[in-house]
């Protein structure tokens, strides 16, 4: 849930919070010398005592949790020059006790790591050396065992295949998705979910989202991806996996993969012994926007009717929040299938009709009009106008176009990978959201490489056009649509209504100094609650890490980072003392901001 029991930090005293201690980890790529850039966005995990982390190189390290002395660190060596699509970044690492071994062997807790370059590694938890009975000396290569690609795939780049999200534990197994580089073709790998024995790193099974039937009557059917990126959540009560899946290869043209395909854009639960499908929501049909279920599932028990009852949230790129019953899939709240635009894409057959949840409402616009036009002076208003006006718009969901389509949300949501927190006494779901608007445009195969428009380019190999997004911004470089660009938003989770709403974070200085600016930054990184009656949260494009009343709304207390904290913070207390957590290194993407490698700690004075 993202909920700590702590309260040592409460809304009486969170306007003391000092710097407690601040560790670097050293690894920083600006992007200038052949890598890509980096990005600081794992969330440390305390275990008996030590506080387990990875940096974006996808060293491991372990730390005094008091003090922030390294006890020590395993530097599995990754090549830092591949394309690894997004950056180099990496979220964090899973734990597991094995329960049939002596307290004073090796690796009787392990650390598990997946990285960049597609290897599950097995530490010991207390020396930080490799498990040598898991795999080939501490190690899987994930991309040699079967079942990461379509049969007949061929051969793909270095790269394109990785691990970005911690795994997940569950018995004695260790469960990994993959993070698939988006619209380079349409044969990309697939997006396998697998579990591996903890103990030897033998493969127990394998679940592809989108397994195609080999009887159906499509053909050509040709994709990969629908990848598990995002981090999974368990149910060892249930002995369920729950994964939430990306959208299928290409993202943006889907002529060759025609029909729902399931189970991308879904969350999907798993048995975890098994592998087989208990239930599965798809929350975008046929995807053609990139939106993701990049949030990760929380599970939780809510009031509903009278009774309590056990569900999955599931939030979605598209600004939706899905509250779905944990034991069947079935919607808490109503979703209905609405009619949605079409697409004038020739050999392009966009669904009919999308699930629209009728509670909670949308977190994130979805309709934007030439009147909401933004920019701090005339002249960038104008500019942003004529940018909305020539663009077809009818909404979410309509679907790209040779013209070029407005999207809204954009592919950076809308919620994305940094979730949401639940306060479990308040019924309350904390979720931060984007505001941004984005151009797409698909580009005629035999005129692509030809445009010199400024945005994001990709060439979807194997379908009949290229791809060109970019999100709308003035020539002032803020964003085009109305602000606020980011907010923070509290869920009655009883009701399924807002319960409050607020901007979150400010952009006044991003790309330049203007006038007065109005607040709510776009955020990467989410948020904490705990039994002090907080919520903590970083995430914003002006390096600050904030704590807010969980009731109210009120921002109670904020300090300034070393960079950006676009990871999700964490609470604990050793030796009688609470400490809060957060890395701050900045975001690969946000070129406008500085980056840095700071494990920040704050604690009462």
């Amino acid at each position: 849930m993202r909920h700590s029991s702590l309260s040592q930090i409460n809304q009486e005293n969170v306007s003391k919070l000092k710097t407690a201690w601040v560790y670097h980890t050293g690894d920083i790529s600006d992007g200038h010398d052949g890598r890509k850039r980096s990005g600081f966005e794992t969330t440390p995990i305390l275990v008996d005592g030590k506080l387990y982390l990875t940096t974006p190189f996808n060293r491991v390290i372990a730390l005094d949790p008091s003090t922030g002395e390294q006890l020590w660190a395993y530097d599995p060596k990754i090549d830092q020059s591949l394309d690894y699509g997004d950056g180099l970044i990496n979220r964090g690492v899973a734990t597991w006790l094995d329960p049939s071994r002596a307290a004073d062997k090796e690796c009787k807790r392990r650390i598990f790591e997946s990285t960049l370059d597609a290897r599950l590694i097995a530490l010991d938890a207390e020396t930080g050396l490799a498990c040598a009975d898991f795999g080939s000396s501490g190690q899987v290569n994930l991309a040699s065992v079967p079942g990461y690609q379509h049969t007949g795939l061929g051969e793909h780049m270095q790269g394109w295949y990785h691990m970005t999200s911690p795994p997940a534990t569950i018995d004695d197994m260790v469960i990994v998705g993959s993070a698939i580089d988006d619209n380079h073709r349409a044969d990309m790998p697939s997006g396998v979910v697998r579990a591996f024995d903890a103990r030897t790193g033998t493969l127990r099974w394998s679940w592809d989202p989108i397994a195609r039937d080999p009887g159906d009557s499509f053909s050509p059917w040709l994709s990969g991806a629908a990848n598990a990126w995002s981090i999974m959540a368990v149910d060892t009560e249930r002995d369920l996996v729950f994964v939430p899946t990306g959208s299928a290869s290409p993202d943006y043209y889907g002529g060759l993969r025609p029909g729902d395909d399931k189970w991308a854009n879904s969350v999907v639960a798993l048995h975890a012994r098994s592998g087989t499908i208990a239930w599965g929501f798809q929350l975008v049909h046929h995807d053609l926007w990139d939106y993701d279920t990049a949030s990760p599932p929380l599970l939780a028990t809510v009031p509903h009717d009278g009774e309590m009852i056990p569900v999955v949230i599931q939030g979605n790129k598209t600004g939706f929040l899905y509250v779905l019953n944990r034991d069947t899939g079935k919607p808490v709240f109503p979703v209905e299938e609405r009619a949605v635009p079409q697409s004038d894409v020739p050999g392009e057959k966009a669904s009919p009709t999308q699930p629209i949840p009728l509670a909670p409402p949308p977190l994130a616009p979805q309709q934007v009009a030439v009147s909401d036009a933004w920019g701090p002076t005339p002249a960038d208003r104008e500019a942003c106008s004529e940018s909305i006006g020539g663009l077809r718009n009818e909404g979410i969901f309509t679907p790209p176009s040779v013209q070029g389509t407005l999207a809204v949300p954009g592919n950076l949501g809308g919620m994305n990978w940094s979730g949401y927190a639940y306060d479990p006494e308040r019924n309350l779901l904390i979720v931060n959201s984007n505001n941004l608007i984005a151009r797409v445009r698909l580009i005629p195969r035999d005129k692509v490489g030809r445009d010199q428009q400024d945005g994001e380019y990709a060439p979807q190999l194997g379908v009949p056009y290229g791809m060109l997004r970019r999100f709308l911004q003035s020539p002032s470089d803020l964003p085009c649509g109305r602000p606020p660009w980011g907010r923070l938003t509290a869920v009655d989770m009883a009701k399924g209504t807002i319960r409050w709403q607020v901007p979150l974070g400010s952009m006044q200085d991003f790309g330049g100094v203007h006038d007065s600016v109005p607040p709510g930054s776009v955020s990467l990184g989410g948020p904490i609650t705990t039994e002090g009656g907080l919520v903590f949260i970083a995430g914003t494009t002006d390096s600050r890490v904030r704590a807010f009343n969980v009731e109210t709304g009120e921002e109670l207390w904020n300090a300034v980072l070393p960079a950006a904290g676009n990871a999700t913070p964490m609470t604990y207390q050793v030796k009688g003392k609470q400490y809060l957590v957060i890395a701050a290194g900045g975001h690969q993407a946000i070129a406008e901001k500085p980056l840095g490698d700071a494990v920040v700690a704050f604690a009462l004075p």
